[in-house]
């Protein structure tokens, strides 16, 4: 309960962000390889961001 407001770390952001891009690119591997590669290689750029802060 009183981590109700506690804010986020920049740690925690880049995490869920990572998620929600490989999230996606499962979800356009179906559709559209291109621009799956293309949140892949996103989704891949924001962990080495999250590798850096570690």
């Amino acid at each position: 309960m009183f981590g109700l407001f506690k804010k986020k770390s920049e740690k925690e952001k880049l995490q869920e962000k990572y998620g929600k891009l490989l999230k996606e690119a499962h979800s356009l591997s179906t559709t559209n390889r291109k621009l799956s590669d293309a949140k892949v290689f996103e989704a891949e750029e924001v962990m080495k961001k999250i590798e850096a802060l570690a």
